[in-house]
């Protein structure tokens, strides 16, 4: 394997796993819902998009063919999880779940 696949793939996992990292935190610390959305689905996703861009490498320095189903793994992620958070945001609007204490703006009054 070449010292810039090797590179590449190791700076793309700490990156994948800070932002993964991050979106825990996020998911854990933040004060309601409507915020605690943001850390699984924007920080988590490229994330775990990162480290699965570095398998995608790893498997194609070490001469093996570029694995489809990782490669499906991440267009699915890609295309679920702002799918879902949204599914999730209107839901919790619907059945009224409260927001924080100095929340601006009211979008689901209109």
């Amino acid at each position: 394997m070449s010292p810039f696949a090797e590179y590449a793939i190791s700076a793309l996992l700490l990156f994948g796993g800070a932002f993964t990292l991050i979106g825990a935190i996020g998911l854990a610390r933040l004060p309601d819902f409507y915020t605690r959305l943001h850390g699984p689905t924007k920080a988590t996703t490229v994330g775990v998009g990162a480290i699965m861009l570095s398998s995608v490498i790893y498997f194609s320095a070490m001469g093996e063919e570029i694995g489809i189903s990782e490669i499906l793994i991440t267009v699915f992620l890609l295309m679920t999880a702002p799918v879902s958070a949204n599914i999730l945001a209107k839901a919790a609007m619907h059945i009224g779940v409260q927001t924080m204490k100095n929340t601006q703006g009211k979008p689901w009054e209109q």
